[in-house]
């Protein structure tokens, strides 16, 4: 990921690399970690003494606030600094997006830019020279904590424990932990599916406001997001209902519970699923333009594509399957899909070894798809070659 010269939040969950990635990009900057209870206290009390400290600094040179959620009043002074100090860099890294929400953070509208960091993309590791299977990533996901370890599924299981537990904690959102973690089981049946709440609810015990409220906190932590349901000039009666996502596969695995009733193809195409579902979501976040928004598509008799690229030069179809063999009725989802919408590409990922065009729509296997460029190289180029 590449981060500009200019003020920006930098947004993502703990364990991202955020702190790493910057102190790497930015070795001679000011770093301020509020973690650090010495700047916490300091700055809790004092505001205003960022600007104190700001101020005895040469000009051109840039600040790191790490965790700036855990103080929200320093938005204020560092809007107040990014105006007087035109010629200085900002950088607000969070993992709390409530907070800032709270906080007023659309002080700095217009002055500093929001980029979103989450787990790696294969792209990003190859270039990096990391090789990593398709299995892997399947069952550790991509979390950077998780891939520099060592000890990846311990570490991720520690993630979990540790982080969400605690982070939850800390921040204060909920007092009921056990009922928490009873909706976080529950609602990991739900990842690549159209999220029901009141199933959710009746699963953990739990009212169907506190879920709700469960569920924004997820989004806000930045580890889970709603995927919207594409209606765009239907044709015919479509399910509105939103899917929901974990934001890595790792995280998926580590959350869902397993025993006699849990088939291992069951888990292990939803985990393919969440696979492309973050890839394509770190793409569009990495594009300089935001190329395309990102749906599925679901009509009320059941049929569903699992992801619908949609913009101003991109329009995609995209189903998943974890089998390594197509059949006829695996394509059935793309064709009544291209029926209604013969504009668009249509591209089915699946686990086997071969690249082929069938009845129209590009079949690629899942580690050739994960390769892609940030642009979606296999979606533009065959648009440009109609």
């Amino acid at each position: 990921m590449q981060i500009p010269d200019v003020s920006c939040f930098l947004l993502g969950p703990r364990g991202t690399g955020k702190t790493m990635m910057l102190k790497k990009r930015f070795p001679d900057a000011l770093y301020l970690d509020l973690l650090d209870p010495q700047y916490y206290q300091r700055f809790l009390a004092h505001p205003r003494h960022l600007k104190e400290l700001v101020d005895k600094l040469p000009n051109h040179h840039t600040i790191i606030i790490d965790e700036i959620q855990k103080i929200p009043a320093l938005l204020e002074v560092v809007h107040i600094l990014i105006e007087e100090k035109r010629e200085m860099i900002f950088i607000l890294t969070g993992s709390s997006a409530r907070k800032l929400k709270k906080s007023g953070a659309n002080l700095l509208a217009g002055r500093a830019l929001e980029i979103k960091m989450g787990p790696f993309t294969l792209n990003e590791l190859r270039k990096s020279g990391t090789n990593i299977a398709l299995e892997n990533m399947l069952q550790n996901g991509l979390i950077p904590v998780v891939i520099d370890s060592k000890y990846p599924e311990k570490t991720l299981a520690t993630y979990v424990d540790l982080y969400l537990r605690e982070e939850i904690l800390q921040e204060g959102l909920t007092r009921n932990i056990d009922g928490f973690a009873r909706f976080l089981e529950a609602i990991s049946f739900s990842h690549g599916a159209q999220l029901n709440i009141s199933n959710v609810a009746r699963e953990c015990s739990i009212p169907r406001k506190s879920v709700e409220g469960y569920v924004e906190i997820l989004k806000d932590l930045l580890i889970a997001d709603l995927l919207p349901p594409f209606t765009k000039r239907a044709k015919r009666i479509l399910s509105t209902r939103s899917k929901f996502y974990f934001y890595d596969t790792g995280l998926f695995r580590q959350l869902r519970p397993k025993g006699p009733l849990d088939t291992p193809a069951e888990i292990d195409g939803a985990a393919l699923e969440g696979l492309i579902y973050q890839h394509l979501y770190a793409w569009r976040a990495q594009s300089p333009r935001k190329e395309y928004n990102l749906y599925f598509w679901r009509t009320k008799s059941g049929l569903e594509v699992d992801f619908v690229l949609y913009g101003e030069n991109i329009f995609a179809a995209i189903e998943v399957k974890n089998g390594a063999k197509i059949r006829p009725s695996d394509l059935r989802p793309l064709k009544e899909f291209l029926k209604d919408y013969p504009q668009a590409s249509a591209f089915l990922v699946y686990r086997g070894k071969e690249s082929f065009v069938r009845d129209g729509i590009t079949i690629i296997p899942a580690s050739s798809f994960l390769e892609a460029p940030l642009q979606l190289f296999y979606v533009q180029k065959i648009l440009s070659d109609r």
